[in-house]
């Protein structure tokens, strides 16, 4: 797997189809890795004429580990949070979006569109607003601006997302957590099976085991400030995808999220979760084509939003 250096840190990255085509610059959730990315996803995208570029957050995958910060209390960083006191996590998404942005220019692409799905969505916000010159378009996929005050997980999603395997050295033990995860937050419309969980998150296993990075990367999504007048300030065109059955970000957030960025539009899509599920992904690969090429009329399907 190639390495790039960006932002003072080594970044593995993958690209797909032709470097003279538009690039797409996916950026993926937590802890998620860049072969997270469903295959047929990345390879509907170079089909559609673009060149997809994809990457491993600092923390996971092959990328720079902070472990130097060594891992902090999530259950203390949590209850600062809710009682809304300071917490300095180990970096932020600000850094992390500046990581995106050396990814880009590291393979000197000028301009990408930015696809972000969960953290990264938010990641590509930031890079969108600070950045708008390098930044094509945005879509933001069950995503959020991070208000206070928006809904949080349901409690079994949270409950899923806390719980840590049940012998942390026990290669089943991790991989049964990574799957009742995976099942409590995913679509329950279009469910995946289980054996293909388990394969995915085996994949994934074998290729890095980081929780301390998790929860560092956590922590920067918890310490997120507010992006609502950042997010006024995005011009690029922007498109919200939520699923209306997501227990992990629920779709008020996308709402929020598609309200307050200057027309955007948000497609909202009933029966998905917190997922990028296989019977999704023509659908998906639709929207986002059209988006990128313009093509989404007025009186389609998204709702449209403009901020007064």
């Amino acid at each position: 797997m190639p390495t790039l250096t960006a932002n003072g840190i080594r970044i593995a990255f993958d690209t797909a189809g032709d470097a003279k085509s538009t690039p797409v610059l996916l950026v993926h959730g937590l802890g998620m890795q860049l072969t997270s990315w469903p295959d047929e996803f990345v390879d509907g995208l170079v089909e559609l004429g673009f060149y997809v570029i994809r990457f491993d957050h600092r923390d996971c995958g092959l990328s720079t580990k902070f472990d130097r910060a060594g891992k902090p209390s999530l259950i203390w960083s949590w209850i600062r949070s809710r009682l809304k006191l300071p917490f300095k996590p180990p970096y932020g998404l600000e850094d992390m979006a500046d990581d995106a942005l050396g990814v880009l220019s590291a393979l000197g692409v000028a301009k990408a569109h930015v696809i972000g799905v969960s953290m990264g969505g938010m990641i590509g916000q930031i890079l969108a607003a600070r950045h708008p010159q390098r930044v094509l378009s945005l879509t933001s996929i069950m995503s959020s601006s991070s208000r206070r005050g928006l809904p949080g997980p349901t409690a079994q999603a949270r409950q899923a997302l806390l719980r840590r395997p049940d012998n942390p050295k026990d290669v089943d033990a991790i991989l049964d957590q990574a799957v009742a995860l995976q099942q409590a937050i995913g679509s329950p419309a279009y469910p995946t099976p289980e054996k293909q969980l388990r394969r995915r998150a085996a994949r994934a296993l074998r290729r890095c085991y980081c929780p301390a990075g998790v929860t560092r990367q956590m922590l920067a999504v918890a310490a997120a400030s507010d992006r609502s007048e950042l997010l006024a300030t995005i011009a690029a065109p922007t498109l919200v995808i939520h699923g209306a059955s997501d227990p992990l970000v629920p779709l008020a957030c996308g709402e929020d999220t598609a309200a307050r960025i200057p027309g955007a539009r948000l497609e909202v899509i009933q029966g998905m979760g917190h997922d990028l599920p296989a019977q999704l992904n023509e659908r998906l690969l639709a929207l986002i084509d059209a988006h990128a090429h313009g093509k989404m009329a007025a009186d389609s399907t998204p709702r449209l939003f403009v901020k007064q």
